[in-house]
């Protein structure tokens, strides 16, 4: 069976085609850069140019596919053009696959994205949704996702590593992060299952956390203190009415706006260990494991990077 992989430099993409891989899939990547993504030919993957708002260059990377797997997303710093991105360019994707008679198309939303339209990503990933609901013949499966372990790493991990402030806000919100190798595992276990024909899910991981459990989580692996910086919600409402104003200011006022959805939704958790179950994933990962193996790599790095730089000085002098 071949697999079309787009976005398959990203986070969860290259998850999404490392494991396609290890299982036996045939796998093809859409880039649109086929020197950054070399990486993924090494694993195995074939490599064809596309872009998604090109729609002559899909009928050629379709040939001979069977499942279609949508890993693309608009980075929180590209606003602009989303409506081009996120929407007409996925719908110009999954006519395509009509036409290339794809068997199966799996596409990636955000948790709840129906209630906060008034964000562009957002409003645009549920209007995905709909579209594949009410106008696709395609046999699709969607899943919803709210953050990934990975991205902890960059928001917390590294700062605390580089002695770089965290932000924290005065409201507690409680998220079930999901690392991005399960969310492959189980998108994988869906192209040949009829419980997921046609069908949306809210994917969760095994167990919901707070920012300060998570910052308790760095500081005790890393054993450095965190830098934090504490901001009212009410500001952070208040930065994003202003950004709002203007235009050059947009891209802010979508981000804080962003943050304020996580933040103002209390509790972004859920339990998802029917799905785990029928697909046959026991495995899932935990948070604590998978920050105390970031951390013991980082920190055993940085000893042997030391460690030369001391020789080095030695046979100096």
């Amino acid at each position: 069976m071949n697999i079309l992989v787009v976005g398959a430099t990203g986070t969860l993409g290259r998850q999404i085609v490392f494991i396609a891989i290890d299982k036996g899939y045939k796998v093809k990547c859409l880039v649109r850069d086929l020197g950054k993504a070399s990486f993924l030919k090494e694993w195995g993957a074939e490599l064809i140019y596309g872009d998604l708002t090109k729609k002559d260059t899909l009928p050629e990377a379709l040939k001979g596919i069977s499942v279609v797997i949508d890993a693309s997303t608009t980075r929180l710093n590209e606003f602009y053009n989303m409506e081009k991105t996120e929407k007409n360019a996925k719908i110009a994707l999954i006519k395509a696959s009509e036409i290339a008679g794809v068997k199966k198309f799996i596409f990636f939303s955000i948790v709840n994205a129906k209630k906060y339209t008034n964000l562009p990503l957002l409003k645009f990933k549920y209007e995905i949704e709909q579209y594949l609901e009410r106008s696709s013949a395609l046999n699709y499966t969607i899943f919803c996702l709210v953050g990934f372990f990975q991205g902890i790493i960059n928001q917390y991990a590294i700062p605390i590593l580089e002695n770089q402030p965290i932000v924290i806000t005065s409201r507690e919100t409680f998220i079930s992060y999901i690392d991005a190798r399960d969310v492959a595992k189980i998108s994988l276990a869906s192209i040949n299952s009829p419980i997921f024909r046609k069908k949306n899910f809210n994917l969760w991981g095994p167990k919901s956390w707070t920012t300060e459990e998570i910052i308790e989580l760095c500081q005790k692996f890393s054993g450095q203190k965190a830098k934090t910086i504490y901001i009212p919600f009410s500001l952070i409402r208040f930065s994003r009415y202003i950004t709002s104003l203007f235009e050059w200011t947009w891209n802010i006022s979508n981000m804080l706006a962003f943050i304020e959805i996580f933040i103002f939704a209390n509790q972004l958790t859920g339990n998802s260990d029917y799905l785990y179950k029928i697909s046959n994933i026991n495995d899932l990962s935990k948070l604590d494991k998978y920050l105390k193996e970031y951390f013991d790599k980082v920190l055993k790095k940085i000893q042997e990077l030391n460690y030369d730089k001391l020789r080095l000085k030695n046979r100096i002098n």
